[in-house]
């Protein structure tokens, strides 16, 4: 009798003791788990802090948002994603290639980053050679054809298993040069997320979706796809100052730039959500440290890049605006478009708005001020085009503008009317070339960048004419064929306005009422 209560008691205690040797942390017990997501998305390199076009407050630096994050990750155990767009953009990070912001983010011990179409911007060799610096996983669920990318990640916080899906846009063969991507498929996001959900849904208590596809995917794929806890999201650089709740799906997204740092903390309780919370610090650099080691590096390579963009080239007599080339007409957009027109003999120019990334303010232009708004390695090419063909453009470069995609026109040498409340495809009006009507069946020659003459941002008139060419080829990534009266793939279009402006030395472009938005 003795033996049997014996063995009865040992058998209860084995019982009492069984969840905590074979079930999961947040799963085994009725108790809550407390993790902290901190995110960044469209860094861009811009590693040194600035004041944005229009404002006089200094914000960003990402040795100051270093320093809040870490000061955040002591205070609540968690993860510290990037969700893209990291590597290309400002000259701090251009000129290396991205380099220091993987030394950067190394340091900063980031957890996961999902690839970004500007990530392609340099090549793929250069990709593989940043990701083989990375001691992070580096993302692309939907991207075929590239190894070095991993579908997801698995991650473990005070018990709670996290798995960290990655997905970049589908547009990523035309937001960046379609040289970049040659091999590679970009799969839809949609099924792609469905299948690695349900893949990892009895591997994780959390499922995060780590996107570069913009806030209207990520809202589509909370719809969608059940079983998404978290998007972490960027592409669209939105500011949200709180999350987006979409059914049991929470969206987050931190603005640009590292000017702000998102915060999600999560209360997690049997592999649940319970409670989240959510908000943007902005990096103020006026009220905050910086962390020494990250500190190093960012001078590092501010120094060397410092030594090659302060050279000044000229002056400006008026703010010459970047920041609305997605939206209208821009002295910056007629100013890039007419040089780029007068370089290539060309009778108009048609350029994409969203190759202007930032605006110069009236004063002295430097070096690095040309580079930082015109940051792509693209050179000037004109292309033999019927007025039917540069209807087409017109029409597609007017498709998106009530989302501010990048395909807005900037133009030289013609002019043109829309209303952005026809429909797609017959919004454009009244186009005329040298203040004359166009004609449809006439050849015109139009200047305008090698991104666009390959199909790039969409331009399917520029990319279908250019590849009509009867001896067309791709020579060393450079274009040929009998439609590309103009190609000059020795000299970036950035260096082409740099040898204007030291040749003016004073520029004072005007918008001139080239594009006219009806009501």
């Amino acid at each position: 009798m003795a033996r049997t209560r014996k063995g009865l008691l040992v058998f209860l205690v084995c019982m009492l003791l069984l969840p905590f040797g074979t079930s999961h942390g947040a799963d085994a017990l009725d108790v809550q788990k407390e993790i902290r997501i901190l995110h960044v998305n469209d860094f861009h390199g811009y590693a040194v802090e600035y004041k944005a076009f229009g404002s006089d407050e200094v914000l960003g630096g990402i040795a100051y948002l270093a320093w809040r994050a870490d000061a955040l990750r002591k205070e609540k155990p968690g993860l510290l994603l990037a969700a893209g767009d990291m590597i290309q953009g400002n000259n701090w990070a251009n000129l290396f290639q991205g380099k220091p912001v993987v030394k950067v983010m190394n340091e900063m011990r980031f957890d996961a980053m999902v690839v970004g179409n500007h990530e392609f911007d340099f090549g793929q060799a250069v990709l593989r050679q940043r990701i083989g610096e990375a001691r992070f996983p580096v993302l692309g669920a939907n991207v075929e054809g590239m190894k070095d990318l991993k579908p997801y990640a698995l991650k473990e916080v005070e018990g709670v298993r996290i798995a960290v899906i990655g997905i970049v846009t589908e547009d990523a063969p035309v937001t960046t040069h379609p040289r970049n991507v040659v091999g590679l498929k970009f799969l839809p996001i949609v099924s792609t997320v469905k299948r690695y959900v349900k893949e990892l849904r009895q591997k994780a208590d959390v499922i995060i979706v780590l996107s570069h596809a913009g806030l209207n995917m990520d809202m589509l794929l909370a719809e969608r796809v059940k079983g998404i806890d978290v998007i972490v999201g960027g592409h669209t650089h939105t500011k949200l100052a709180n999350y987006m709740p979409i059914g049991k799906t929470i969206i987050v997204q931190a603005w640009e730039h590292g000017l702000a740092l998102g915060v999600l903390d999560l209360t997690i309780r049997r592999g649940e959500i319970v409670h989240a919370e959510s908000h943007l610090e902005e990096i103020k650099p006026a009220t905050m440290k910086t962390l020494p080691s990250v500190l190093s590096i960012v001078e590092k390579y501010k120094t060397k890049a410092d030594g090659i963009m302060e050279d000044t080239i000229g002056k400006t007599e008026v703010d010459l605006d970047g920041k609305n080339v997605r939206l209208k007409e821009t002295n910056f957009g007629d100013f890039v478009a007419d040089v780029m027109r007068e370089k290539a003999g060309a009778d108009v120019a048609i350029i994409n708005g969203g190759g202007i990334r930032t605006s110069i303010a009236k004063g002295k232009i430097s070096v690095g001020d040309i580079y930082s708004a015109l940051p792509f390695d693209n050179y000037v090419v004109a292309v033999k085009l019927t007025g039917s063909r540069i209807m087409s453009a017109l029409e597609h470069g007017v498709s998106g503008v009530e989302n501010e995609e990048g395909q807005f026109p900037q133009v030289s040498g013609l002019s043109f009317s829309y209303s952005p409340k026809a429909p797609k495809g017959a919004r454009v009006r009244d186009v005329r070339i040298g203040g004359r009507p166009m004609e449809q069946d006439q050849h015109y020659t139009v200047a305008t960048n090698d991104f666009l003459a390959a199909g790039g941002d969409g331009y399917k008139a520029f990319g279908d004419a250019v590849k009509a060419s009867k001896d067309f080829s791709v020579v060393g990534g450079a274009m040929k064929g009998e439609n590309l009266v103009y190609s000059d793939s020795g000299k970036w279009i950035r260096d082409v306005v740099i040898e204007y402006i030291r040749a003016k030395k004073k520029v004072s472009p005007a918008v001139e009422g080239r594009i006219e938005e009806l009501n």
